[in-house]
């Protein structure tokens, strides 16, 4: 008796997944964490408004989602000034980037992104056969113009940048990445991530014409909207990308009462201004701790602030390990130079006031074992 035939591009790929989730992290170590500060979710929570359609439209999750997200499709687009033809909706961007990478990515086809960049966009294309080529960060920052001449260089069908940046917290005026989709070889396309868009400074988004063949920009309801949980994201591109969409998409994959919950969320602008303002002030928190312990948190424009630890990567992971064995959940870039950091999430008082106890301590015990 014989088992699946996988394919060989399945059977090269390593047993491996781009996260470690929390409450696997949970089950291994026998306890719930205190503070849940790792994974760049919103702890202060989504709109009342968005709890609310949610919590009605339970009554009603007996029915398919609507296939096509119309309301939200729609509102988006209102709230964009582009046209519902510009607008897809997918099940977060993780979700948007799979069936991206499916429709333009064969075995063999290069793709550029950064090295130590968000990995499950590299996890996609390694699933599709595409060949990764790398580009260091340029200090703590994504290069852009490193990735044009990669680009040039490899012939890439995608070029992947997150702007703001995961896992650094950077992020490069509108004006640099106006640049970089005017230096687009012929042929390629741009990825703009803009999953932390919401927190980032006045004229971070570049003002882009959106029949512009080069570019799709992402963003999500997971971070600034606080609904990570319900999967919801939406890109913008011109219509013909977006149409392609449909020939590969999961037509009923997005969840009923998350679409009626973005898009109630998209409409309370006040909770977000009011999420926006708890983040300033979480991130202004995290610093002081962090200097407090003789460290230097990165300049952030997300919803977490990375710490610089001032060793190595092994030392880093010395803190890490120290900080989870205390009960709080936080990750760290993967790639050095990155990897001498941790990286914290922005989230309530009490969560934060978990990490301050927990950090001076796993620096000593970290130092100690230098």
């Amino acid at each position: 008796m014989t088992g699946p035939r996988f394919t060989r591009l399945v059977q090269s790929l390593p047993s491996t997944v781009p996260f470690v989730g929390p409450e696997t992290q949970e089950r291994a170590r026998g306890a719930v964490f205190d503070a849940r500060l790792g994974a760049n979710e919103n702890g202060f929570g989504p709109s009342p408004r968005a709890i609310a359609a949610m919590t009605e439209a339970a009554a009603e999750i007996w029915k398919y989602a609507d296939p096509e997200s119309h309301d939200l499709r729609h509102a988006l687009a209102a709230h964009l000034g582009v046209t519902p033809d510009h607008v897809i909706v997918g099940e977060g961007i993780d979700g948007l980037l799979g069936y991206l990478v499916r429709l333009l990515i064969e075995p063999g086809d290069p793709v550029v992104t950064s090295e130590g960049a968000y990995p499950t966009f590299n996890f996609h294309v390694a699933g599709f056969g595409g060949v990764l080529h790398k580009v260091p960060y340029l200090g703590d920052a994504e290069d852009p113009a490193a990735l044009i001449t990669a680009a040039r260089e490899t012939g890439a069908k995608l070029i992947y940048i997150a702007n703001p940046d995961n896992p650094m917290g950077s992020c490069h005026p509108a004006a640099v990445i106006a640049a970089m989709i005017e230096q687009m070889p012929e042929g390629a396309l741009l990825i703009l991530d803009e999953a932390y868009i919401e927190f980032a400074p006045e004229g971070t988004a570049p003002a882009i014409d959106p029949d512009d063949p080069r570019v799709i920009r992402m963003r999500t309801f997971s971070k600034g909207y606080g609904m990570a949980g319900a999967r919801v994201a939406y890109a913008v591109a011109a219509p013909a990308l977006i149409a392609a969409f449909h020939k590969v998409r999961n037509h009923f994959g997005m969840n009923r009462a998350a679409q009626i919950g973005a898009l109630a969320a998209l409409q309370d602008t006040g909770h977000l201004a009011q999420t926006v303002a708890k983040v300033d002030r979480a991130r202004a928190r995290l610093a002081q701790i962090a200097a407090e312990n003789g460290l230097r948190a990165l300049p952030s424009a997300t919803n977490f602030v990375t710490i610089d630890c001032g060793g190595d990567g092994d030392f880093a992971r010395r803190v890490l390990a120290g900080v989870v064995r205390r009960g709080v959940f936080i990750r760290m870039p993967f790639t050095p130079p990155q990897d001498r950091c941790i990286r914290v999430s922005c989230g309530p008082d009490g969560e934060l006031d978990a990490f301050a106890r927990a950090l001076p301590q796993a620096l000593a015990e970290a130092r100690a074992a230098t």
